[in-house]
């Protein structure tokens, strides 16, 4: 396997230096091109504005092969995503976006109406994205290295976390701020049948998703991001409100569990150099009940960060880019428990990631990696190779 890893290397940087140099592309998927980053939904918007009134669309996907050194390997059409937009009239858009993950599923990960009510101020309604750390609301396959997403974007977060709610967005230009605050409906912790969180990845599994979505009680979430330095994005990301249980569950103890969650995240470009990283802390209260009615391990405190470090193997002249880069992530989703649990060794988990991400023009790119995955049980240590393409257009 690592052989065959090294003549994928070395293939992709063959074929990268013998690229021509060409005029520098300007709209790279970077943040050192325009004051902030955007993602799928705001390109959309941007695209929008550009038009009097009518349709605009786009999408994203990825096709994956996962090899771990101890099982079989897997190819799959991780995701296609479409996007659409209409445009009412200068004030008022529609946004949705459709994804099918592994050919066979459909969800609606997207749907908002947006009005801008002034220049700086969006305000929106329906079903949208939870701003929450990067990956969350950044994670088209040609804006982040490696071919999986960081793995704490899965176990904590959790990517892709949506929900139905209501609030504004907007842009502070004389501040260099974009903020964004929210009140969406929580997590289902208890369906009337089992309890839906549990120790392995927290919150994850309470996800609603816009489905029948019940509600009890509503939830809080903001972000604020700052652009004022050239190269240089910081975010602060909060979440604060408690789970949802069904009627019949709502008033036992113990159903639901308060949530409170914080994030840092800066990313940073200066020429071919990139780098990122990313802080979440989340607490939850009344955890301990919770385990005692339904039986699960759910841990009191999740916590985790990650590192990432790049460098364009390329001249800068050129449109391609060959990211090589190593990323180092640890998170611990038993990072404190209540009452009689005891944490679990095999929740506190360490990996660190090395690969290079070739962009072959704006909006495609080819992957490969490598994985040393581990946890505190000793002798837990396995590897992981990942190969695969995207495009975002």
């Amino acid at each position: 396997m690592r052989t065959f890893f090294l003549t994928v290397i070395t293939l992709i940087t063959t074929v990268g230096f013998a690229q021509q140099p060409q005029a520098l592309n300007t709209q790279q998927d970077s943040i050192s091109k325009t004051p902030i980053q955007i993602n799928g939904y705001q390109r959309i918007m941007s695209n929008l504005e550009a038009i009097p009134q009518g349709v605009t669309l786009g999408g994203y996907g990825e096709i994956l092969y996962n090899q771990p050194d101890n099982a079989n390997g897997e190819l799959d059409v991780q995701r296609l995503v479409l996007l659409f937009g209409y445009k009412f009239n200068e004030r008022v858009q529609f946004i949705t976006e459709i994804e099918f993950e592994h050919v066979k599923e459909v969800y609606v990960e997207q749907a908002f109406i947006n009005y801008n009510l002034t220049d700086g101020l969006n305000l929106r309604a329906g079903l949208m994205l939870v701003p929450m750390g990067i990956i969350n609301e950044f994670h088209e396959p040609t804006t982040f290295n490696g071919v999986e997403r960081p793995s704490l974007d899965n176990a904590i977060v959790p990517t892709t976390w949506r929900e139905i709610g209501i609030g504004a967005s907007g842009r502070w230009d004389a501040l260099a701020l974009r903020y964004q605050a929210y009140i969406f409906n929580g997590f289902l912790s208890h369906d009337g049948t089992d309890g839906k969180l549990k120790g392995s990845n927290g919150l994850r599994s309470g996800r609603q998703k816009g489905a029948k979505s019940t509600v009890d009680q509503f939830n809080f979430s903001s972000k604020v991001d700052y652009y004022g330095i050239p190269g240089l994005r910081l975010g602060l990301s909060g979440y604060f409100g408690r789970t949802q249980a069904v009627d019949d569950q709502s008033g036992i103890l113990g159903s639901t569990v308060g949530v409170s969650m914080v994030g840092l995240d800066a990313r940073y470009r200066l020429r071919k150099f990139s780098a990122r990283g990313q802080f979440i802390q989340a607490n939850l209260s009344d955890s301990d009940q919770y385990n005692t009615l339904t039986g699960r391990d759910l841990g009191k405190e999740i916590s985790g960060y990650y590192l990432e470090a790049a460098y364009n193997l390329l001249p800068s002249s050129n449109i391609q880019r060959l990211e090589g880069f190593v990323r180092y992530e640890d998170y611990n989703t038993h990072a404190a428990t209540a009452g009689a649990l005891v944490q679990n060794p095999a929740f506190h988990r360490k990996e660190w990631t090395t690969g290079l991400s070739y962009h072959l023009s704006p909006g495609s790119v080819f992957k490969v990696d490598y994985q040393s995955k581990s946890t505190a049980v000793s002798g837990s240590t396995y590897g992981q190779f990942n190969m695969g393409v995207g495009v975002w257009f």
